[in-house]
């Protein structure tokens, strides 16, 4: 029976062999020398823990490769080689005193390497100092350690002067705020102290502390809404890499991760147990940490840093990870553990005239009791040590318990990777190089998966504002135009507020103004939560600061005084002929001319001024009769046809009307060339020059503010305007001669749209237009920033240029028209005078009707007898036959080939009785007798 079951026992054997051979292979360090001189290791995990962990098998076997190193480099202590106690504190400082306690008790422990956190040395530290021995933490970074006097037996390998590090971080990337989350214990809390007493001395903020309640492993309060009420968007959390996990996953629960906000994390964590679909919430954020001097290639000694790898690999190879995956923390133990070894070797073979042995305890009967006999001497030794270690230089002083030298930390940057996430080393510090770029390739991945820096505050992307506005011209107008079943809004602000979005990509919620909306309901609507943001022509007022804040100035602004337009003419050279147009002045040239014309041949047979006179100088003087009639002057003769006197009456009529027009307009003129203005500056609504209660003013507008600070003294004695449209309709009905408003609206109001309404004095009140937003804003620095931007590239200036250069109005002092008498206005008159000259036309002809009777029968008959010599062929321009004598011989010779015929004037009626030779020749005074040759 037994021989049959020999395979089943026989694998049960070879089981139990294997595992022992396993146990044998994990656990083969040397055992401790049974030594006077001890050290204690404290390490983090549990006892018997079934899960180790990386931070704390690998600085235990980087504590032991040092104690065997010292071995085999035959350092011994009072001819002993130095040995060991381990011991596993559980991460708590209960669980660090009670072992701390039993392995001091039971052997002679002269030095402690550890313990990893903060919380438990503060406990052993004390306890340390008790018994007078040094402790050397490996991993202790809470900066309230650092203080000697509170400290005195306490030291540490690993740099706790990361506030330095951090506010240079934030210096380079012009962050000036931060959320720190921590942990509730003594590293947590030391640290986050710590780094609000650097920003404070920095000029920077800490604007909240969230804690990590590491009893309930919660954080208190509602982190979303914490952070959401924050400025800031920086986030420190200081906490262990446990801890800080779990404020992770807290994080990535509550959404307050990237892109909006840039962690800064003070533990390396493990990426892998985040669920994979989440990762792109938690690229771009930042570890930071303290590393050796291999990483950052700074001097280490390579030497020891070998031969420890050496031992480790010896003695438990399969918890060796390779050297590029060695925990840092492992070397500064190691460092740790070597400072003492060397200080107890220094302390031991230079004092050799002591009295007892070098290593003495005394009252070793209980761990409280027990005394180092040369602490103090040892404490010396350790704060002179200077040694070049694997972690980088060592030096220890007297003044502070950290390090001096060869500290350096490492920015690590969690960047996207195949189809997963990875840490990338990407930024590194040290004291002498402040902080560089880890290589010259390294490009740093921040939330949201971009390349761009966070601004550190909180930022506009993706939120909905709702935004208030009123009606101003031309800040925001109405259209017609719907879009998204809304009216589209036109203007200065529209199109800043489109300006804005693109560049903060906020969503805007456009509250529509109504039609009694006022600049006091809009800060009142910000102040009390009904708008996000209120924007348009709103001036920044002290009283205004008081319930709500301001943006950067969007537009410069001051007042200006608006009334009605009053007429002027600008007088010059030729400011004379500006009474009538100049189309008129050449109607007046061309009847000078006409009745010129007319009064020759009206006059020329019947006057004896035009006698002996050439047809040119009887022109000449006919347009000068004309000219004087028509100006009122009159000439030095008289007409003498009805003919002419009918055309002089026209003159007459003529020169009543224009002369007194013109005169008229030209006084018009220059009485308003010299006129003023009612009102010239805000100085003469100050005196009175008009009654207050005809000065209007808009209720519940920054003019309103100014008019009873200034003028009033808080008396409401003007006239009360509640609408922009009721300063122009009050000034154009009369009900007001004056008001005041913003200088841009009444500029674009009196250049487009109220061209008979004007603006008068300099502009006074200088203010600014900015955005209004609720006390203590979130986004008001990146609301800013925009603005600014929008400033500094001059796109403000261009819509300046836009919305406030067009004029449709055109100035009065361009039109001179305005003032003259045009041709139209006088056609009516020279109607008239045309008439006047058709009639004396007429007039003329029918007193010559006889004479042109004749001149007709005389014409028909010579048609009719072709045998009667044509007397319009006969020439009479032939010379006369002698100039000298009178008779026959001073005839025309004539010509022979034709008949000659002579004719000899005379008459039969008595020369001088009824009229005069010339007067029957030319048949003037027709009035006597209508006859003529």
């Amino acid at each position: 029976m037994i021989w049959k079951l020999w395979p089943f026992y026989r694998w049960i054997v070879l089981f139990i062999i294997g595992t022992l051979v396993i146990q044998l292979t994990k656990a083969s360090w040397p055992l401790s020398y049974n030594s006077n001189t001890q050290l204690l290791g404290l390490f983090p995990d549990a006892e018997n823990t079934t899960e180790p962990t990386e931070f704390s098998v690998h600085p235990r076997a980087m504590f032991l490769a040092a104690l065997i190193l010292a071995e085999q480099y035959n350092l011994k202590i009072d001819g002993e080689y130095i040995g060991w106690s381990l011991a596993q504190t559980g991460g708590n400082s209960i669980g660090a005193m009670r072992t701390t306690c039993h392995a001091v008790a039971n052997s002679n422990i002269v030095g402690i390497v550890g313990p990893a956190y903060s919380r438990e040395t503060s406990i052993i530290a004390a306890f340390a100092e008790s018994v007078n021995i040094p402790v050397i933490s490996y991993s202790a970074t809470n900066p309230a350690l650092s203080d000697r006097n509170a400290y005195p037996s306490f030291y540490r390998t690993v740099d706790a002067s990361v506030t330095s590090a951090i506010v240079k971080l934030f210096t380079r990337y012009n962050w000036t705020s931060c959320v720190i989350i921590y942990q509730n214990d003594e590293f947590g809390s030391g640290g986050a102290e710590v780094i609000s007493d650097a920003f404070n001395d920095n000029s920077l903020l800490v604007s909240q502390l969230v804690v990590f309640d590491i009893a309930t492993q919660r954080i208190r309060g509602d982190l979303k809404e914490i952070l959401s009420a924050t400025s800031t968007r920086i986030i420190i959390v200081w906490a262990d890499e446990y801890h800080t996990s779990l404020i992770i996953q807290t994080a990535l629960d509550t959404d307050v991760l990237g892109p909006r906000f840039t962690w800064i994390l003070s533990s390396t964590i493990a990426l892998d147990p985040y669920n994979q679909t989440l990762y792109s919430k938690l690229i771009g954020m930042l570890t930071l940490e303290p590393v050796i001097g291999s990483v950052v290639s700074a001097p280490y000694n390579a030497t020891l840093l070998n031969e420890a790898y050496r031992i480790w690999q010896q003695y438990e190879p399969e918890t060796f990870p390779g050297s590029a995956n060695v925990n840092y923390y492992a070397l500064f133990s190691f460092d740790a553990t070597w400072t003492l070894i060397k200080s107890l070797n220094e302390l031991c073979s230079t004092n050799t005239t002591r009295r007892f042995p070098c290593i003495s305890i005394v009252n070793n009967s209980y761990c409280f009791d027990r005394r180092f006999l040369y602490g103090t001497q040892l404490f010396n030794m350790i704060s002179t040590t200077d040694f070049l270690g694997v972690s980088g230089p060592v030096k220890l002083t007297n003044t502070t318990t950290d390090r001096i030298d060869g500290i350096y930390y490492v920015v690590r940057n969690i960047q996207p990777s195949t189809n997963t996430i990875e840490l990338v080393p990407v930024l590194q510090w040290s004291r002498s190089d402040n902080w560089r770029t880890y290589t010259q390739a390294d490009v740093i991945i921040w939330p949201g998966n971009v390349l761009t820096p966070p601004t550190g505050v909180a930022g506009l992307e993706g939120v909905k504002l709702r935004i208030c506005t009123i009606e101003s011209m031309p800040f925001t107008m109405r259209t017609d135009i719907i879009e998204n079943n809304q009216t589209k809004l036109i203007g200065y602000i529209p199109d800043l507020l489109d300006l804005l979005q693109a560049d903060t990509k906020f969503t805007p919620i456009i509250t529509y103004p109504s039609k009694n909306q006022t600049y006091g309901g809009l800060i009142l609507a910000v102040a009390n939560k009904i708008c996000d943001i209120a924007i348009g022509d709103i001036t920044v007022t002290a009283k205004r600061r008081e319930i709500v804040d301001f943006s950067s100035s969007i537009f410069d602004n001051s007042m200006r005084i608006i009334i009605r337009q009053s007429t002027s003419v600008n007088l010059n050279l030729f400011s004379y002929l500006k009474p009538f147009s100049l189309s008129l002045w050449l109607a007046l040239l061309a009847c000078v001319v006409y009745s010129g014309i007319l009064f020759c041949l009206l006059e020329r047979q019947d006057n004896e001024e035009f006698h002996n006179r050439s047809i040119i100088s009887s022109g000449a003087l006919s347009a000068w009769f004309a000219f004087g009639q028509l100006m009122g002057y009159g000439v030095d003769f008289d007409v003498q046809t009805a003919a002419g006197r009918l055309l002089t009456a026209g003159l007459y009529v003529l020169s009543i009307v224009l002369v007194a027009t013109y005169t008229a307009n030209l006084a018009s003129d220059l009485t308003l060339a010299k006129s003023k203005d009612i009102i010239s500056s805000i100085d003469d609504i100050r005196n009175g020059k008009i009654a207050y209660s005809r000065f209007g003013v808009l209720v519940d507008s920054s003019a309103e503010e100014y008019y009873l600070r200034e003028i009033s003294d808080g008396i409401r004695n003007y006239y009360p305007l509640k609408t922009l449209d009721d300063i122009y309709q009050s000034l154009l009905n009369n009900q007001i001669d004056a008001s005041m408003f913003d200088i841009g609206t009444l500029e674009y109001s009196t250049s487009n749209m109220y061209c008979n309404l004007t603006l008068v004095g300099s502009d006074f009140a200088a203010s600014a237009f900015a955005i209004v937003y609720p006390k203590h804003w979130l986004y008001a620095q990146d609301l800013d920033i925009a603005i600014l931007a929008l400033r500094e590239t001059g796109v403000l200036d261009d819509l300046k240029r836009k919305w406030f250069q067009k004029s449709i109005c055109q100035s009065l002092s361009s039109i001179d028209e305005s003032t003259s008498i045009g041709l139209i206005q006088m056609s009516g008159l020279f109607l008239t005078f045309a008439v006047i000259s058709i009639l004396s036309t007429i007039l003329f002809l029918w007193q010559k009707r006889f004479i042109i009777k004749d001149i007709v029968t005389q014409r028909s008959r010579r048609n009719n007898h072709s045998n009667i010599v044509n007397i319009n062929e006969m020439n009479f321009a032939a010379p006369f036959k002698s100039k000298t004598s009178c008779g026959y011989d001073s005839c025309n010779l004539g010509k022979p080939d034709k008949l000659n015929v002579h004719l000899v004037g005379h008459t039969h009626d008595d020369v001088g009785w009824l009229k005069t030779v010339d007067q029957y020749y030319y048949g003037s005074r027709s009035d006597i007798r209508n006859v003529d040759v």
